[in-house]
């Protein structure tokens, strides 16, 4: 067998382990709780074993090192937060087996017109908006066809640069759509999942589309205004043929719009609901409900809008990975090790809080681009929060404007998925996607920072 880097990695990394078991006499839940953190934080870093392999090493040796209970570990991979991203997945699924995605794209991009620009601002709302909900790689996954089909039509002009902001939008606005709700990106999950184990701080559907969208759709327009500056030297009004196929909505689309509308509907009414009827449900329950009835209502040909088998295209590894983020948060908490490394933080305490938030946000968007982003979150989080706890800071200021940023990794294809899905279509450069990335990535920086400062408490 070839031994290749991530061998070695790996190998690094359980060896490292031991060698800081054995140093400290492995009586300590301090530092094994620091050995298994770093072995993780290492494979999360270079991705040397599949990123849902490394969050399993909690469930196979927190309890044998005494660093978790079996309580702490069900706690963990059963959160409520996984299975309101679960639903999630669920109704998701329903609407992309039945081409409600689609209808949704094509009614969009039929509204805005024909233009480059307007094509433009029609693919960024529909990517963005899409993303809200269904995951960003699957939304990148179903507009990148269509990108290329308008690429395709497009007469041929290598000085023209529209192909590339057109590729890249899909890219860009699949990860700030997912911005905007709990459940549109891994990141945001996982902070709020984190904040209520370790803190109590609940954070509802509501509560975050507060602020998550209103940064997504500044963010949207930010990117949409960049690549018309950017254009500027070609004529953004000039008419693409755009091949679309733009089919009625069939009944069983409606069925399930009208369901996912009604989860949508429950989420965002759940405080007035819960006031007058007195009936007590989270999130989680509703998308849940959701999910079921996906199940059992009938489509026109008499078959199931979903069946069991259809769930084994959802993805699974990303709950895996919920569980292991917040099964080492907890463990990071319970064992006094996130408050140590809080503690290497006191130097910025006296730092105003627009600087701190500027620095804590650059250093999330950067570190996001080779690190997974739900990683990134499940190891910055807890650290974070009990700085901004030490520091008389709201904890959800400093926070939420990280969940928010791990969203805006722009530079590389490794920094997230739906930047590689349109990086593997041949038609674009890492050098291109690296320089327009770097511009917005500063810019996603200071917006956020901007905006956590005068409206996140």
């Amino acid at each position: 067998m070839q031994i290749s880097i991530k061998h070695i990695i790996i190998l690094i990394g359980a060896l490292g382990m031991v060698l800081t078991l054995i140093a400290t006499g492995g009586d300590s839940a301090f530092w094994n709780s620091i050995a298994i953190g770093g072995m993780m934080v290492l494979f999360w870093l270079t991705e040397a074993m599949p990123i849902y392999v490394t969050a399993l090493i909690p469930l196979a040796l927190g309890v044998p090192l005494g660093v978790l209970t079996t309580d702490d570990i069900a706690a963990s991979y059963a959160h409520k937060f996984i299975f309101l991203f679960l639903g999630g997945f669920v109704l998701a699924l329903a609407m992309e087996k039945w081409d409600v995605h689609k209808q949704i794209a094509h009614s969009i991009i039929s509204f805005v017109g024909d233009s480059k620009a307007r094509i433009l601002l029609g693919f960024i709302l529909s990517t963005g908006i899409l993303s809200m909900w269904i995951s960003n790689t699957a939304t990148a996954l179903m507009m990148l066809p269509m990108a290329t089909a308008v690429v395709s039509n497009l007469s041929q002009n290598d000085s023209s640069r529209f192909p590339l902001y057109l590729l890249l939008s899909i890219a860009y606005s699949a990860s700030i759509g997912g911005m905007g709700t709990l459940v549109g990106s891994p990141p945001n999950t996982s902070m709020a999942g984190i904040l209520e184990s370790v803190y109590g701080i609940e954070i509802s559907f509501v509560d975050w589309m507060k602020f998550g969208i209103p940064v997504s759709i500044l963010m949207m327009a930010v990117l949409f205004f960049f690549f018309v500056f950017r254009l500027r030297n070609e004529n953004t009004s000039d008419r693409v043929h755009v091949e679309l196929e733009k089919k009625p909505w069939n009944r069983d689309q409606l069925r399930i719009i009208s369901v996912f509308g009604g989860v949508v509907f429950l989420w965002i009414l759940r405080g007035p609901i819960t006031s007058w009827t007195g009936l007590n449900y989270g999130d989680e329950n509703v998308a849940m409900l959701g999910a079921i009835i996906m199940f059992l209502i009938t489509s026109r040909d008499g078959s199931k809008i979903l069946v069991w088998k259809d769930t084994e295209k959802l993805a699974w590894g990303i709950l895996l990975l919920f569980g292991g983020g917040f099964a080492m948060a907890k463990m990071f908490d319970v064992n006094g090790v996130i408050e140590e490394v809080a503690g290497l933080l006191e130097n910025f305490e006296n730092l105003a809080l627009f600087w701190l938030l500027l620095v804590v946000v650059g250093i999330t968007i950067f570190g996001t681009e080779i690190m997974s982003n739900t990683a990134m979150v499940s190891v910055f989080i807890p650290i974070i929060a009990l700085f901004a706890k030490n520091a008389g800071i709201p904890i959800t200021q400093l926070a939420t404007p990280v969940a928010l940023a791990a969203s805006c990794a722009f530079m590389l294809p490794v920094g997230t998925p739906p930047n590689a899905i349109v990086f593997s279509s041949g038609q674009l450069t890492i050098n291109q996607m690296a320089r327009t990335g770097l511009v917005l990535n500063l810019i996603g920086t200071v917006l956020i920072a901007i905006f956590a400062y005068f409206f996140i408490r």
